[in-house]
Formats: C-alpha cells, structure tokens, sequence
C-alpha cells in the first residue's frame, strides 16, 4: 500500500492551507483514516482522524475548529483543510490508514495506523 501525501509548504501567520493524501493498493474504503504532526526532537501528535465512511470525525484539542478532515471514496483521497494557521502549527504532517471493522470507527492513536505517508512539511512563519 502507498500513500501519497502532499499539498504542504510556506504560509503565513492565519493563512490556510490544504493536504491531500491519495491511497493506492488497499480498499480505501474500508480504511479509517488519520493525520498527524510531528516536529523534530517531538513526539508525533494526533492531529484529526475520519471514519471510512465519512460520517465521524475527530480532532486533536488543539485544533479548536480550524481543521476539517474529509474524504472521497471515488477518489482514494483523504484532505486537511487547515485554515488560520499558527506558527506553532508548523511540523511534518503524515497521513495513515487503517483497517476500520465498523463504518463508524475511527482511530486516534499512532500505534493504531499500519500505513503511513512519506509527510509533507508546513511551515507558518509569523
């Protein structure tokens, strides 16, 4: 299985951005899937995370509504629209997949992910 992550880069302090990340190889449909973020010297932190249905979302705390996790099943492809974006927001940002048994579930924890995207870094600069 693959993943392709991309759409990170340089923005500024309350800008937006956009991730996509494109599955190949596993029934994309039956994955549930995450993002996550990590800096260097950092532990990787739960950044949201989407059912294989779409239905239900999750978000890290601190995310405060600036984030929206969504999918197309059609397409492979999960997104993360970011928008008001922080300097304390810049990291590399990985997405994962799982096996999801139910429509509804979805995961939170790194060690709960078996694929992983290569990550696309996001800088905000101030």
């Amino acid at each position: 299985v693959q993943l392709q992550a991309s759409g990170g880069g340089l923005v500024q302090d309350g800008g937006s951005l956009r991730l996509s990340c494109t599955v190949s190889g596993r029934t994309f449909s039956m994955q549930g899937m995450g993002w996550f973020r990590q800096v260097q010297g950092k532990e990787r932190v739960f950044v949201a995370a989407i059912s294989r249905s779409g239905g239900v979302t999750k978000y890290g705390d601190f995310v405060k509504g600036r984030f929206t996790i969504s999918r197309d099943n059609a397409k492979n492809t999960v997104w993360l629209q970011m928008n008001n974006l922080k300097p304390d927001d810049t990291a590399i940002y990985s997405c994962a997949a799982a096996t999801a048994f139910s429509i509804r579930q979805y995961y939170t924890e790194d060690h709960q992910y078996r694929d992983w995207g290569q990550g696309t870094l996001v800088t905000v600069s101030s």
